[in-house]
């Protein structure tokens, strides 16, 4: 092993320990989820090797919990249950065209929330902007405020990796706080805390920008005959298409093994108990229970619902999913390793100011998740820290929706998919970058669910 240039607790040391952690991160971020997890490692060995700090642990019950819930959820959308659940979708918002502003970012929402994911949003995109155009809708008001919609349902959904992050989180450090909140507790205030910022992101996105017959732009480059034929010919859509019986199957199994979770996290006598470490009975952790029933799940879909198993590691759910994991390893470990080492020295000098304004855990929360552009991600690297600095678990459920901070920069990869399926050109990237059609919207959403969240955490926990 190589000798340690400087002392690691030195102030110097430390400095330059942030500064690399900073470097991973952006270095990491500019070649995507897995580059943030392989860059990752190679702050770790800096960490460990040159300035001589131990290693701290890997997030394994979160990264386990994570593969189990995209798995089941990826064997799902090759047996073609999530194109049944995007038809459903897709029926609701053309019964009534003229509110599709308000419609569409509750339907992307609700998919994440059901689904765990964001990235199921894709389809929609074409569907929104076929409905607004038809109804002469400017398409960047609803779909703006469907894509970052879709990202917020994720702090809401009993299912999503930030949720599963979270729990699991609260639970390891019981032993610190004295408490842990189950999957129910979160959501009664997660969940509407996440709505209400979705509706008042809707009803903002109501009068946004001009609408199409109004716009200058866009009636310009309708005099060319090939633009307007792109705009206004052949509709995007689900309806008409048949589905087989197994695709509605794989639908109900998923629906149930999300009711069984939610079940069993509310009723804890319903979990078996086994002796801890001090001889003590414990129910089962809701980490195992997540991965027992979507494991079983999965397999349920993928014997009876006709999910083809040499395509399930192909679908977009499984790839995102599994990006996920590789930036939530390398970013959490060397996280940890970092933390773990300067704990009782942050405690001393930030621990006061956490106790006089608990909302600087929810920007340094916002922050880091633009970095790392993953909510997941965030939470594991700086909610164990929050919680061993003097951050309440209420505090924590309550700023919940900050993690959901990278639509500040518009490089997500839902973002941009919303760009380039809106024909028309009105969702789109300003020509300062920071002035894109997602930085308000976004804004009004993330904003309103802390403050609702906080309110409901400090009635409910």
């Amino acid at each position: 092993m190589l000798a340690s240039i400087l002392e690691p607790t030195s102030t110097l040391a430390i400095i330059l320990q942030v500064a690399v952690i900073l470097f991973c991160l952006l270095r990491g971020t500019h070649y995507g989820g897995i580059g943030l997890g392989l860059i990752s490692g190679v702050g770790l060995i800096i960490m460990v090797f040159v300035f001589g700090l131990e290693p701290g642990e890997p997030p394994m019950s979160v990264m386990l919990t994570i593969i189990a819930v995209i798995g089941c959820a990826s064997a799902l959308q090759q047996s073609q249950g999530l194109d049944v659940m995007m038809q459903f979708a897709e029926k609701l918002l053309r019964k009534k065209p003229e509110m599709i502003t308000i419609m569409a970012p509750l339907t992307t929402w609700t998919l994440t929330v059901l689904c765990g994911t964001g990235h199921v949003v894709y389809t929609m995109f074409p569907i929104i902007e076929d409905i607004a155009v038809k109804k002469h809708i400017r398409p960047e008001r609803p779909m703006a405020v469907a894509s970052t919609a879709s990202q917020m349902g994720i702090t809401a959904s009993p299912v999503s990796v930030a949720t599963v992050s979270l729990v699991s989180i609260l639970a390891e450090n019981a032993g610190v706080t004295g408490k842990a909140f189950s999957i129910p507790q979160i959501l009664s205030v997660a969940l509407p805390a996440s709505l209400c910022g979705v509706v008042l992101a809707a009803l903002w996105s109501l009068r946004r920008g001009k609408d199409l017959d109004k716009d200058e732009q866009f009636q310009e480059k309708l005099k060319d005959p090939e633009f307007k034929e792109a705009i206004y010919g052949a509709s995007e859509t689900l309806l008409g298409k048949v589905f087989p019986a197994s695709a509605y199957r794989a639908v109900g199994v998923f629906f149930s093994a999300i009711l069984i979770v939610v079940i069993l996290g509310a009723f804890e006598f319903l979990r078996p108990e086994f002796a801890g470490e001090n001889g003590e009975l414990k129910p089962l952790s809701m980490n195992l229970v997540i991965q027992m029933v979507m494991l079983a799940a999965g397999a349920i879909i993928l014997v009876f619902c006709g999910a083809d198993n040499s395509k399930i590691a192909s679908t977009t759910v499984f790839k995102a999913g599994m990006t996920a994991v590789f930036s939530v390893f390398g970013v959490a470990w060397m996280a940890d390793t970092f933390f773990q080492t300067h704990v009782l020295a942050l405690e001393s000098s930030l621990g006061e100011v956490i106790e006089q304004a608990p909302w600087a855990y929810a920007i340094v929360l916002f922050v880091v998740s633009k970095l790392v552009n993953s909510q997941a991600a965030a939470l594991v690297a700086i909610a164990p820290i929050g919680l061993q600095l003097g951050v309440a678990p209420e505090v924590l459920v309550g700023f919940y929706g900050a993690a959901y901070g990278y639509f500040i920069l518009p490089t997500y990869p839902s973002d941009l998919a919303c760009i380039g399926f809106d024909r028309t050109g009105t969702t789109r990237i300003g020509r300062f970058i920071i002035n894109h059609s997602f930085i308000i919207p976004g804004l009004i959403g993330v904003v309103t669910s802390c403050v609702v969240g906080s309110v409901l955490a400090q009635l409910l926990l």
